[in-house]
């Protein structure tokens, strides 16, 4: 584009040329200052006719107010009622979720008193039902609700962490009590003698068999009824090589006639740990294994020990025969 400028008839005239990013980067030149000042007196004009309450500019400021609160009180109000149907559904699985542990803690021995001192208040006398949640509520009216039920939701959350704690720590421990019951069978074989009154095969008068008589081949395997300390092994006049295994609460478990001791006095064994083999030592008629249980230092029928996780029990004796072994 090329633009003449003349002055007068005689003078020479004056060209003027524009390529086309000229025109764009003068026009722009122009328009961009004038938009700025026409935005800062827009703005200027604005607020100074809704701060002096201007008639018609104030009326039309506020109205477009209006419509913009309307518009973030409804996205608010949406997004609150979505927020307060999860934390319903919250609410309700964990209410589920409290019968579920106050029926496992039930299972593991945990009383409901001791549920409920988990409920207590630092001071001052507590009560009123097992669980400390409010009712849920069916919406939430606003922020400060929602934020009520989802503290609601912290504290029995927490409570059930603190129940799942106790009830996982009450499961270990009767585990481990479990484990030092001398509830396994010491040889795997049938009994051969059981607990109560025979004939002694020395004397042939009747006495009380204090055990279970194992029959088996010398240098068999014997098995640790359940976890515990060697308490002794060593030679004894009549039970011959002899290992005992205290479990703790006062019972004590006795391996007697062994032919060979693998384990020592203050050793730490475990349920199912080969701690002998069967011998004939001792006051005996032949290789066997006599296996006691003793609470407080009293014999006690082993057999009821073993049916608790199927181990055999004794065998029945007829009367009038004579056992193959003693003790």
């Amino acid at each position: 584009m090329q633009i003449l400028i003349t002055t007068s008839a005689l003078s020479r005239p004056r060209i003027v040329q524009f390529t086309p990013w000229g025109l764009v980067l003068t026009l722009l030149a122009l328009t961009i200052p004038m938009m700025v000042l026409s935005l800062a007196l827009y703005h200027a004009v604005v607020l100074k006719a809704a701060h002096e309450r201007w008639p018609v500019i104030s009326e039309a400021v506020r109205y477009f107010e209006r419509q913009d609160r309307a518009q973030r009180d409804r996205y608010v109000r949406e997004n609150l009622d979505a927020m307060a149907e999860k934390v319903g559904d919250l609410q309700a699985r964990l209410l589920r979720l409290e019968t579920v542990s106050e029926r496992v803690a039930g299972m593991a021995g945990i009383k409901p008193d001791e549920l409920k001192r988990m409920e207590a208040a630092p001071a001052g006398p507590a009560g009123g039902p097992l669980v400390s949640l409010r009712e849920p509520r069916a919406s939430a009216a606003s922020l400060d609700d929602l934020n009520h039920s989802l503290d609601d939701l912290q504290s029995l959350s927490d409570r059930h962490a603190d129940v799942f704690t106790l009830i996982e720590s009450r499961l270990f421990e009767k585990r481990l009590e479990a484990l030092m019951v001398p509830s396994s069978a010491p040889v795997n074989g049938p009994v051969g003698s059981g607990f109560g009154f025979r004939s002694d095969p020395f004397t042939g008068r009747p006495a009380l068999h204090t055990g279970l008589d194992y029959p088996a081949d010398v240098g068999t395997p014997i098995l640790a009824a359940a976890g515990g300390v060697v308490v002794s092994a060593g030679p004894h006049p009549q039970y011959g090589l002899l290992v005992e295994i205290e479990h703790g609460k006062g019972l004590m478990t006795r391996y007697a006639h062994t032919s060979r001791m693998l384990v020592k006095q203050g050793d730490i064994v475990k349920r199912g740990q080969h701690v002998a083999e069967v011998g004939n030592t001792g006051r005996s008629t032949g290789p066997h294994l006599h296996f006691e249980v003793l609470v407080e230092a009293v014999q006690q029928n082993p057999a009821k020990f073993l049916a608790q996780q199927g181990g055999a029990p004794a065998a029945p004796r007829v009367a009038g025969a004579r056992p193959m072994q003693l003790q």
